[in-house]
């Protein structure tokens, strides 16, 4: 919900309002992500979505965007289960957000990750590792910060699988 929601908001809703908004917008549709699956156990999700959707995006300092065009998706959070982590499942949950985004219609999809040498603090990979995208095709198209790219790659023409699917 961070992203989706402006920062005085964030701070003045509690936990269980913001667990309790998320929930209707799974209710309501279309999906908000795509998650990754060890049998009957989710073990990853991969936030993604309308550009739009993400309103605190508009405002952040690296995550603005350039334009204002239409078709713009944005993937902006990553989370592995414990246990399941270190074991590559970002760029398979970013190749789902990429399916999946693609079969909505979206053209063009954005991603602020992280674009550091050091080793990373508990949390800072959230919203993505920098590699990891540019391996899926996305290139950098501004850098506000040292470590935060503000990266695209386009969906128009690509052919994408039509279901994504895990065991």
């Amino acid at each position: 919900m961070w992203w989706r929601m402006s920062s005085a908001d964030w701070r003045a809703v509690p936990r269980h309002e913001k667990r309790d908004r998320f929930r209707a917008i799974v209710k309501d549709g279309p999906p908000p992500g795509v998650l990754a699956y060890d049998g009957e156990t989710a073990i990853g999700w991969c936030a993604v979505g309308p550009r739009a959707t993400f309103p605190r995006m508009r405002s952040s300092r690296v995550a603005r965007p350039l334009d204002a065009a239409e078709g713009i998706w944005a993937v902006n959070c990553f989370f592995v289960r414990s246990g399941w982590r270190r074991q590559k499942l970002m760029p398979f949950l970013l190749k789902g957000a990429l399916d999946f985004a693609a079969r909505q219609g979206a053209k063009t999809v954005e991603a602020c990750p992280l674009d550091t040498e050091r080793g990373l603090f508990w949390g800072e990979g959230f919203v993505g590792i920098a590699s990891v995208f540019r391996r899926a095709g996305f290139v950098e198209v501004a850098r506000r910060t040292p470590t935060r790219p503000l990266m695209r790659i386009a969906l128009t023409g690509k052919k994408r699988k039509k279901k994504t699917t895990s065991d």
